[in-house]
């Protein structure tokens, strides 16, 4: 550290600030800083630093145990905001339920092997930065057990934005293929497309129970008489869109000019299939931000953060929709 100083011309203390992320540095002292840290090709010692602040200077961030789904844009985002504060982040998968899980996180602190906590999952009791000592936990509170989503993430009023954005473009009547009715999300999304129909006075060609699968769509589809009056399919995430999309195709339908077909999560593939997949883009990245913003702050002592997520959802118009057939 002394030599990178020396290099950059500024004090030790200072290279210390710098090594912490230090906000208020003058962007001409960080870049000079930068450059001598890569001239010298100098990398901190963190075996020495955590022996010497009795810290671990890493983030466990806790999932389910041999789940199904992980939010990648969740963890990217928690990640981002930790590493950026000088935090590296381990991702674990802890077995059992709330009680079992609990007492893996207090072992993990216990040890010293992480100066917090980040659960995506429910921990029992062990919430509201209760930790050990100056190490807290935070519980994100947006998936269950088996991180299904809940709360915010699972809210289903985009579908009446949908319903809207297709009536703006003459669409009258509607399918929607349903998830499977043990998500929170699904039961939400359904319901909302039922209300709204009514309310906007479209009409419903009525609701296809899925599961999720690009078959369950596909199946949909397929099986959709030729005279049943619908123009827009409103599918439960990408995934039964991409189905519903190819069953079409299949039986010559031509989407979007005789058919609309609207998605929802934003899946990467969505961009990328002929045609492209309308959909509903879930901010994610910034909940787990924000999240991790909470748990940092109370890793400092200060208080947390206040700002939510203003712009969770968003449509996301594509090629597979468009103006309803003459």
């Amino acid at each position: 550290m002394w030599e990178v100083a020396k290099r950059a011309g500024v004090s030790h203390q200072t290279v210390s600030r710098f090594l912490k992320n230090d906000s208020g540095m003058k962007p001409a002292t960080r870049a000079r800083i930068e450059r001598a840290v890569a001239e010298l090709d100098y990398r901190p010692n963190l075996m020495a630093r955590s022996m010497r602040t009795q810290r671990s200077h890493r983030i466990t961030i806790v999932l389910p145990e041999l789940s199904g789904f992980v939010p990648i844009p969740l963890l990217r985002g928690a990640s981002a905001a930790a590493h950026e504060a000088g935090y590296m982040t381990d991702v674990v998968g802890l077995e059992g339920g709330e009680s079992r899980r609990a007492r893996s996180v207090l072992s993990l602190l216990e040890t010293r092997q992480a100066d917090g906590v980040l659960s995506l999952v429910p921990l029992g009791d062990l919430a509201g930065g209760q930790g050990v000592g100056q190490q807290p936990v935070v519980v994100l509170g947006e998936y269950d057990d088996n991180l299904q989503s809940r709360g915010r993430l699972a809210d289903g009023r985009p579908a009446e934005e949908i319903l809207r954005h297709l009536a703006d473009q003459g669409h009258r009547r509607f399918l929607h293929v349903a998830g499977s009715q043990d998500w929170a999300s699904a039961r939400n999304r359904r319901a909302v497309y039922v209300e709204a129909v009514e309310r906007l006075g479209l009409t419903s060609y009525g609701v296809v129970d899925g599961d999720w699968s690009v078959r369950s769509g596909y199946e949909a589809a397929r099986d959709l008489p030729a005279d049943s009056g619908v123009t827009a399919v409103l599918a439960a995430n990408d995934y039964v869109a991409l189905g519903v999309l190819r069953g079409f195709q299949d039986r010559g339908t031509r989407v979007p000019e005789e058919m609309s077909v609207f998605g929802w999560d934003d899946e990467e593939f969505t961009r990328y299939f002929s045609p492209s997949i309308s959909t509903v883009h879930i901010n994610k990245e910034e909940v787990g931000r924000q999240s991790m913003l909470s748990l940092l702050a109370l890793l400092r002592g200060e208080p947390e953060p206040e700002a939510e997520v203003t712009d969770l959802f968003h449509l996301v118009p594509r090629g597979s929709s468009g103006p309803a057939p003459r």
